[in-house]
């Protein structure tokens, strides 16, 4: 009788001193998720300190199919509506710039259900079950996409490789009232980073798969020295212009496994944040940009 009290009390003791050594989530809302799997993905939510997610369309999902995700989740997905060329769909309309686009997703921001735009894949290198996108990002369409934004006072997420960096430049500059987030800071190196932010005040650098231990990709894509330390000179840059990062996940619902890493990987960063930024780069400049009351 004796031994099992003495065991039952290790027992507590060893699962008292796990908790307490396990740190607590930060709470922080995702800019940045492919909503695959409705189910799976409020479960990573709940167990990862997410209080909410911008989300849009990914292989198993389209821009209705994420708007009734958003309905029926009204208090944790934030709905963007996408046109991007990777879609079969709309990439013919992106070769011959056909307005047709344009209409339609003017007719989906009217409706008032999506708070955004994006993601839209401008230049994207190929990756697997995606082909490569490599439009001008100056050109008409996306032109015509942040005046779209203007009109409707939303901002827009666009993924542009910095090998199209002078036009990409070319729009932030003709549209200095449109917030534009940058979809994993283009996988920028630090001066590329530095250099981008200080010339365009409307510009916001998501950190999606930039803070993930490995990118599969390639390995200078992260902006962890070790797998787990983030470059002090990339903490310095983020402590000195703390109001425009973002954080994300680039979660796609692949497997519960290889989200969780996604998830554990942005509480990783925020730790090694300073309070004042942590809460701005986990929370307040994304509620500012989508106008979300506290």
């Amino acid at each position: 009788m004796r031994s099992r009290f003495v065991a039952s009390i290790c027992l507590a003791l060893v699962c008292a001193t796990a908790q307490a050594t396990e740190p607590e989530n930060i709470p922080f809302i995702d800019a940045h998720v492919h909503l695959n799997d409705e189910r799976m993905q409020v479960e990573l939510m709940q167990r990862h300190g997410v209080e909410r997610a911008v989300v849009f369309w990914g292989r198993s999902s389209d821009n209705d199919t994420v708007a009734a995700s958003a309905k029926r989740h009204p208090g944790r997905f934030i709905p963007f509506a996408s046109v991007s060329p990777e879609r079969a769909a709309y990439r013919r309309g992106w070769e011959r710039d056909d307005p047709a686009l344009l209409e339609t997703l003017d007719t989906m921001l009217a409706t008032g259900l999506y708070l955004g735009i994006g993601e839209i894949s401008v230049t994207h290198f190929p990756s697997p079950g995606l082909p490569e996108a490599d439009f001008n990002p100056n050109g008409a369409t996306l032109r015509g996409i942040l005046s779209l934004a203007r009109k409707h006072l939303v901002p827009v997420m666009v993924h542009a490789e910095w090998t199209r960096l002078r036009e990409f430049s070319e729009l932030l500059r003709s549209f200095p009232d449109v917030p534009v987030i940058w979809a994993h800071g283009g996988y920028t190196p630090l001066f590329v980073a530095q250099r981008m932010l200080d010339q365009h005040p409307n510009l916001f650098y998501e950190l999606s798969a930039r803070t993930w231990p490995v990118h599969p990709r390639s390995p200078d894509y992260t902006i962890l020295r070790d797998g787990q330390n983030v470059w002090p000179q990339w903490l310095a840059f983020i402590e000195s212009k703390p109001e425009r990062f973002l954080v994300g996940t680039d979660a796609s619902h692949r497997s519960a496994e290889s989200e969780a890493m996604k998830f554990q990987s942005v509480q990783n960063f925020l730790r090694q944040l300073t309070p004042a930024t942590r809460d701005l780069v986990a929370r307040g400049n994304i509620m500012k940009l989508l106008r979300l009351p506290p």
